[in-house]
């Protein structure tokens, strides 16, 4: 398995809210996560990073026991919890984040099996067989409504309110994570990324950059700089993970 990750603040930005966690090495399990942080002087940024810093330290301190299935999707969701009461905390002893928190997409790797455990709009991807296929769902308002029939995917992009989110990190109403299960094959792409990528590229044109490249780190390279030449709106960050056993 082979895997690199990149993080940009863009075109627009003054600085950059968005933050991701991957491994050092190649030991399973393996965790990778992306957050995208909101709100705050700079509070979106402390977000984010606290919540890649406690989740990916959360399930790395019981990772003997994300080998049995039951207990690895609990615990992503008690690492999300965990997540959540620092973020709040933080929140409450520092004015100047209150009001903070961030999306989180968080998937743990295992005996070629993917779980996911996400909140909010940062995706996650597998290209295989020459098909994208987005494995979660965004917990946005266009989302629902897209769900609902009133606008379709394309529409999604343009919508004045695209970027209200439904269920984050950092919220006193704290609502449970999906948890999705995957089986992985040899040849799979996996793309994590922040709704800077999505908001700038198609699908398309993202499966397009990945089937071009058969390395990583140059599959992030050319789809952050893709998203910059196209505006660059918003921060971006990707993660991309080939599977190669």
């Amino acid at each position: 398995m082979i895997f690199w990750g990149i993080t940009d603040k863009g075109k627009l930005r003054p600085n950059n809210e968005d933050a991701f966690f991957m491994p050092d090495n190649n030991e399973e399990p393996l965790v990778f996560i992306v957050a995208d942080g909101m709100g705050g002087h700079n509070g979106g940024e402390i977000a984010s990073r606290i919540a890649v810093d406690e989740i990916s330290s959360y399930l790395y301190n019981k990772k003997e026991k994300l080998y049995k299935e039951d207990e690895i999707k609990e615990l992503i969701k008690e690492a999300f919890y965990f997540a959540n009461k620092k973020i709040l905390e933080k929140s409450y002893s520092d004015s100047e984040c209150l009001g903070m928190g961030t999306t989180s997409t968080v998937a743990v790797i295992v005996q070629k099996k993917l779980f996911v455990g996400h909140l909010g709009d940062c995706r996650l991807y597998i290209i295989r067989n020459q098909n994208i296929n987005q494995i979660t769902k965004d917990h946005s308002l266009v989302w629902e409504l897209m769900e609902q029939g009133k606008i379709n995917f394309e529409e999604m992009k343009l919508h004045p309110m695209k970027h209200i989110i439904t269920k984050a990190l950092g919220i006193e109403e704290f609502s449970d994570p999906d948890i999705l299960k995957v089986y992985l094959e040899k040849g799979d792409v996996i793309l994590i990324c922040s709704d800077g990528l999505t908001s700038m590229l198609s699908d398309l044109e993202i499966k397009d950059v990945v089937e071009k490249n058969k390395d990583p780190e140059e599959i992030c390279k050319e789809l952050v700089n893709f998203a910059n030449e196209k505006g660059g709106y918003d921060n971006i960050t990707v993660v991309t993970i080939i599977i190669d056993y």
